[in-house]
């Protein structure tokens, strides 16, 4: 059943919510792309599913792939196991939406966290906290002064990316700590792909409360210090140019080597289900 939910949310500056939309906010579907469990969920609805969560205080996880990501977990067994445990596994890259149209016969949601952070932000206002982790020192600091302006949510904590944060180490030990002595409604890792999502399946049982997002280059977004391209580059599937082009230095490998993997791994995939069903849609459940 489709229900009209009307938006509460707030853009302030960021991706606009429409006043109104058809979305089913309680429910999605998970399928299996590639070997990893994805939503098909509208962005409007990460909003709100992640606005309940951090109101209630409630435990969530929420990960993303991208085409790096869906190369990466053919080789690394447990972020297939962490993409199985989040409560919510989105699709953020054209590739990976791509792949799930070729391979399942529909084109999952596609989107990205700085598209929807603001909104959640918004939502909770003062009564929302966030405890960042990763990023340049003086990056991070940037980037959670301009959320607090900006959306007036409280900073719970912050730690630069600049330390030793294995499982077992004194800093990372510390940074737990200090986690759960705040109880940050929101916690925003961004260590890139994959030391991020490593560090939260290192954690997640350490972990009291709070919704961890695996939210990547959010904090340079946030620090002001990179824009996104308009929308219309993002429909077109060439947002990876774009960024490419402005970080060469930086991407050149994930977008020059690492497509053309993902793009062999996508001919297996289908040349592995030759004789098979031609547009599987490889539902999991409807949640």
């Amino acid at each position: 059943m489709r229900s009209n939910i009307m938006a509460f949310l707030p853009t302030s500056g960021h991706a606009p919510v429409p006043a109104a939309f058809d979305i089913v906010p309680s429910a999605s579907v998970r399928s299996e792309l590639m070997g990893l469990p994805l939503d098909h969920l509208h962005r409007d609805a990460i909003s709100l599913k992640i606005v309940e969560a951090a109101r209630a205080r409630s435990k969530m996880l929420v990960v993303n792939a991208n085409a790096q990501m869906m190369v990466l977990a053919q080789e690394l067994p447990w972020m297939k196991s962490l993409f199985a445990k989040a409560d919510i596994a989105f699709c953020d890259g054209a590739g990976v939406q791509l792949a799930s149209r070729i391979l399942q016969g529909f084109a999952l949601h596609r989107t990205t966290p700085p598209e929807w952070i603001g909104s959640v932000l918004g939502a909770l206002g003062a009564n929302g906290s966030v405890f960042w982790i990763g990023g340049k020192p003086e990056v991070v600091a940037q980037a959670a002064r301009r959320y607090e302006q900006e959306f007036g949510v409280t900073t719970a904590g912050i730690q630069h990316g600049y330390v030793d944060l294995s499982a077992g180490s004194r800093e990372n030990l510390e940074l737990i700590a200090r986690i759960n002595a705040a109880r940050p409604s929101i916690i925003l890792v961004n260590m890139g792909m994959p030391l991020q999502e490593r560090w939260i399946w290192e954690n997640w049982d350490r972990l009291d409360t709070g919704v961890v997002i695996s939210a990547g280059a959010l904090v340079d977004h946030a620090a002001g210090l990179v824009q996104r391209p308009p929308r219309w580059v993002s429909n077109i599937g060439m947002e990876w140019l774009v960024r490419l082009l402005r970080e060469p230095r930086r991407l050149w490998r994930r977008y020059l080597i690492g497509l053309p993997v993902f793009a062999f791994h996508i001919l297996r995939f289908l040349h592995d289900r030759q004789g098979e069903n031609p547009r599987p849609t490889a539902i999991i459940n409807q949640r």
